[in-house]
């Protein structure tokens, strides 16, 4: 119960909470009014950071989800061009993670980390379909139990100013494992082969736990 009200938080939330708190005490002085609306940003900015625990399936017959958020897209396309997968088709699932959502993103399957790619870029909303091509982005390109390529790549927002990797090329990873996040409004493409989407269009997703694709 006590890590649903205060849950575990991200280390890259530490400094804007105190930044918040901070800035909170400062607007109190100025006006009682003006200090209660830094206090609740500052709870915002508290649980935006949040890092829950998640239980995965832990089965590599099935895809789960890298991001919390509601589910944009579920279509055939081809790869990532900036890894060179541009001429190989793929399915592909959208998911849009709003400044109430879990920020925190997860590996979809176990398996080693071959490539991240970071390619700087716009900010517009990451919503829209051009957001997979024209805003900042991190690619991942894992390669599961099976030896075929995964590819989650994280798309900043509207909002969000910083990706965010905690992990690193050649780690092994486990399914429902952290691999970053990023802050503050923000999107999350999966890209896989030989798997059946499980999701569908407006669907909301949970990170580590959804069941995104199956075998």
């Amino acid at each position: 119960m006590i890590d649903k009200i205060f849950p575990k938080i991200h280390n890259e939330g530490y400094k804007f909470i105190v930044i918040f708190v901070v800035a909170t005490i400062i607007l109190y002085f100025i006006h009682g009014f003006l200090g209660f609306i830094g206090l609740v940003l500052s709870i915002w900015c508290y649980y935006f950071f949040r890092d829950p625990e998640r239980i995965p399936i832990n089965d590599e017959n099935y895809l789960i989800s890298p991001a919390d958020g509601l589910v944009l897209q579920v279509l055939d396309t081809n790869g990532p061009k900036e890894l060179g997968l541009e001429n190989k088709k793929f399915k592909k699932v959208s998911i849009f993670m709003n400044v109430f959502d879990c920020h925190v993103n997860r590996s979809p399957c176990s398996g080693k980390i071959e490539e991240i790619l970071y390619k700087p870029g716009k900010f517009i909303n990451a919503s829209l379909d051009k957001a997979s091509e024209d805003n900042e982005r991190n690619y991942y390109k894992i390669k599961n139990s099976h030896g075929e390529d995964i590819i989650v790549v994280q798309i900043a927002g509207l909002v969000a100013r910083r990706i965010v990797t905690d992990t690193s090329v050649e780690e092994n990873v486990d399914q429902g494992s952290r691999i970053g996040m990023i802050r503050f409004g923000s999107r999350a493409d999966l890209y896989f082969e030989n798997y059946e989407p499980l999701v569908k269009v407006n669907q909301r997703a949970v990170a580590g736990e959804t069941l995104i694709a199956k075998r």
